[in-house]
């Protein structure tokens, strides 16, 4: 007979969304299935459990991103009910302080929300180790203002204007082309956004100004907190930040996400438009990067595989955009080759 399973627990960041959510998962699970029920990973081995029915054992080390990171405790929350004999640990020190320890042979994946870099490719290659980026949602950032500011959407080139280096923009009436009401004009704009280390920082300066790490240097640094800026832009009319997609689902009414018109008209951040790619230039996807010392051990296997296999519940419990069939597909094969 089953037994109903004690709610899941999980080491936050921040508050609000994953709780709840967790327990309705586990709830949902206990009274559609059994013990028994498994789902299998595409070559015959149950996810989750990938020794052949032998209760797995050992620890799974991850690192790495903040935006990945509460996506990643979710996966390892579900992964351990399955497989108590396996702690998988969820750490975070940014994309790039998780590359360096990764690189070293520290860890056994890095959650990233971007591509590894070159300086971090001659790392993981002078240190004897293969990877691969295993995509394991997908994910958007979001310009957000506050509720009560009239703005609605920005144009890429306004978005630049606002945030490139040596931008001139001190006020709302300084950005070209933005409609406005006149007693808007005047006002101050106080920008927030994430530290250098932050893989938001790295896609969003990219993808707006052009080059990574191109950014006016006047704006407010909330380091690794995405959350800070979401409180920032709730107390402030006329304040700015950006945060990745997950943040703008969980703070609900809080705070007002942009529409960007990249030349096709002002789309707005939502799960279909990230899907199908249209939310350019801000879609993205993210990663779990796996090394093939890594994935030498089963108890590692077995987590990635749950993870890829699951990825649609993960997503939607942590406030991500699940993959497409053939990025599961394409997670899939990238596991595989790494472990021949």
């Amino acid at each position: 007979m089953h037994q109903e399973e004690p709610p899941l627990t999980i080491i936050q960041r921040r508050p609000g969304l994953l709780p709840a959510l967790l327990v309705t998962f586990a709830l949902s699970a206990a009274a559609c299935g059994n013990d028994d029920t498994t789902t299998d990973a595409g070559d015959g081995t149950p996810a989750g459990n990938g020794a052949s029915g032998a209760e797995l054992t050992g620890t799974v080390n991850i690192d790495g991103s903040s935006t990945v990171g509460p996506l990643t405790e979710v996966a390892a929350e579900l992964f351990m009910r399955d497989n108590p004999g396996v702690r998988v640990t969820v750490a975070i020190s940014g994309t790039s302080g998780g590359f360096q320890k990764f690189c070293s042979g520290e860890t056994d994946g890095n959650n990233a929300s971007r591509s590894i870099k070159e300086s971090e490719i001659e790392q993981c290659e002078s240190n004897g180790i293969a990877y691969d980026n295993v995509q394991v949602a997908n994910d958007a950032l979001s310009i957000v203002v506050n509720r009560e500011n009239p703005v609605e959407c920005l144009t890429v080139e306004q978005a630049n204007q606002i945030w490139d280096e040596g931008s001139q923009v001190r006020t709302w009436g300084d950005i070209d082309g933005l409609d406005l009401p006149a007693d808007a004009r005047s006002e101050s704009l106080t920008l927030y956004g994430p530290g250098t280390d932050s893989g938001t920082f790295d896609f969003f300066t990219e993808a707006i100004n052009g080059e990574e790490g191109r950014i006016r240097t006047d704006y407010i640094d909330i380091g690794e907190d995405d959350h800070a800026a979401v409180v920032a832009v709730q107390g402030d009319v006329w304040a700015m930040g950006y945060i990745p997609y997950s943040y703008v689902q969980e703070a609900g009414d809080d705070v007002k996400a942009l529409q960007i018109d990249d030349g096709n008209g002002c789309v707005d951040a939502t799960l279909e438009n990230v899907q199908a790619g249209t939310y350019t230039p801000l879609g993205r996807p993210l990663f779990l990067y796996a090394s093939d010392r890594a994935l030498e051990r089963p108890e590692v296997v077995a987590f990635f595989e749950f993870f890829i296999e699951n990825q649609a519940e993960i997503a939607e419990i942590a406030g991500f955009v699940p993959m497409n069939d053939d990025q599961v597909e394409q997670a899939r094969a990238k596991v595989q080759a790494l472990r021949s």
